[in-house]
């Protein structure tokens, strides 16, 4: 099939990343190690999950594997946003179920209405597109509303004092904190296909899909990945709410992360 891509071919295309260590060499940014650490890290990921799904997915699994191997995604990926953002108090069982919602969600919406086909071979990649593009933004909202919580205390509390429940109270940055995490995938979704090409489709187009065939999947990947990322921000930014504010609607304390 055109696009096949061979040991060799594999091989070859690491002198992109010699380029980008020669880069690194002559502006010294010292990031050669980091970069030859990543690649060959990469590499070695993907072989594994390569590996492991070739096991999974298989026409005679059972679809119980997928669902497991999902499952286990998205558990993985509460304890990744800790990692990441360990100032954000009760992290994993809200960002994990803050994905689960997600699946559901957009899940249920490409089997449900029968976008595609429900096989391991649709559910596992869909599930990890879905979760991997949500954690970042999970992760990237559930730190500024703790920062702009944490910085604008004496603004909140006076809110909270003027008789608002903490709900009302954090509203205006619970808004912020999700907008400014969706800002960046609308900014993506309106420029698609006119400015670049996104993977999915490149790839589709490099194994030799027809052009308009590859345009239909992007487009349904580019609205996975916009709908996970809204709803998956939107459950973490109200959950927050439960776990920065106390029962009698005051505000906790709130340390700033270590260096």
């Amino acid at each position: 099939m055109t696009g096949d891509v061979t040991w060799a071919g594999l091989g070859a295309s690491l002198t992109l990343v010699a380029v980008a260590v020669g880069v690194s060499a002559l502006l010294g940014l010292r990031l050669e190690r980091s970069l030859l650490w990543a690649a060959a890290r990469a590499i070695a990921q993907l072989l594994l999950v390569g590996w492991a799904l070739a096991l999974v997915i298989a026409p005679d699994r059972p679809l119980v594997l997928s669902w497991l191997w999902v499952t286990a995604m998205t558990g993985y990926a509460g304890v990744v946003v800790r990692r990441r953002a360990p100032e954000i108090p009760g992290v994993v069982p809200l960002a994990t179920a803050a994905f689960a919602a997600s699946a559901v969600i957009t899940l249920g919406v490409l089997f449900g209405l029968r976008v595609f086909p429900l096989t391991g071979r649709t559910l596992v990649p869909l599930a990890g597109l879905m979760v991997g593009n949500a954690m970042s933004a999970t992760v990237q909202a559930g730190r500024r509303i703790v920062e702009q919580l944490r910085d604008q205390r004496d603004e909140v509390e006076a809110r909270l004092a003027l008789g608002l429940t903490s709900r009302q109270a954090a509203r205006p940055y619970l808004a912020a904190a999700v907008r400014l995490a969706l800002v960046p995938q609308i900014e993506a979704t309106r420029a698609v296909g006119l400015v670049f090409l996104p993977g999915a489709m490149t790839g589709l187009i490099l194994a030799g899909v027809d052009p308009m065939d590859a345009v239909l999947v992007q487009a349904v990947v580019m609205f996975v990945v916009l709908g996970s990322v809204a709803t998956t921000t939107a459950v973490v930014a109200l959950g927050l709410v439960g776990r920065l504010f106390t029962a009698d609607h005051r505000l906790v304390g709130l340390s700033r992360p270590a260096a």
